[in-house]
């Protein structure tokens, strides 16, 4: 059996409705699908701990002359997950291995974690929106080369909300808004403080850390639905 998409199935009735109305098949309006962005709904991504670092950075951690190698791309354009993995160590001694750095190289550090890995290295980190390290803790990111300390730079990513400038303008929505979700899953969650974030680098995708997805059993290839204010 031949496949029949969504639009094909609406012209087909649409023809129909037509035809039994006594009107011209072909004077009948064009059938439209409304896309799932103009609905509201987006795709969820989950962000895993993760560390960013500048290019001086990985040089001092790889050995000179190296720079991250791209190995798979990530959901904004440009970036990629690196093949270059480090181990934090936090003020007690506990480690967490071979956590991902993400590229390309940024003009500032920063390491990601969940909850649950603040508590199992038995530190303290704010929830901020990327960039912002306001009254955050710092850590020992070491590599195969070399090891780094930072005094500041470790947080919890807020959930936040990816748009390209175009894609913000069709769902009304401006930078820096806050936005509450509704997610399915296994225990499906309305999740509020969402930060918009814009940018015609950009790409739709709202992002959670690992604890979130846990949380509600989050499915794979999951889409939110926004509800905004």
């Amino acid at each position: 059996m031949a496949f029949v998409t969504e639009a094909e199935m609406i012209r087909k009735v649409t023809e129909e409705v037509a035809r039994r109305l006594g009107v011209d098949p072909a004077s009948a309006p064009a059938p439209s699908v409304v896309s799932p962005l103009a609905q509201g709904i987006v795709p969820v991504g989950i962000s895993a701990r993760h560390v960013h670092v500048t290019a001086a950075q990985v040089e001092l951690l790889f050995g000179p002359g190296a720079k991250l190698t791209p190995m798979k791309p990530l959901s904004q354009p440009g970036q990629f997950a690196a093949e270059e993995t480090v181990t934090l160590v936090s003020p007690r001694g506990r480690t967490l291995e071979r956590v991902r750095i993400l590229g390309p190289a940024r003009s500032d550090t920063q390491v990601e974690l969940s909850q649950t890995d603040c508590i199992f290295l038995g530190i303290k980190a704010p929830v901020r929106a990327s960039g912002d390290h306001r009254d955050s803790g710092g850590i020992l990111i070491v590599g195969p080369k070399g090891h780094l300390s930072i005094s500041t730079g470790v947080i919890r990513a807020n959930r936040h909300l990816h748009l390209h400038t175009s894609e913000a303008a069709l769902l009304g929505l401006k930078d820096n808004a806050e936005i509450a979700v509704r997610i399915n899953g296994e225990r499906p969650a309305i999740f509020f403080g969402v930060q918009v974030r814009v940018s015609d680098k950009f790409a739709a995708d709202l992002h959670l850390d690992t604890d979130d997805g846990n949380a509600i059993g989050l499915p794979a290839n999951a889409t939110a639905q926004i509800i905004k204010g």
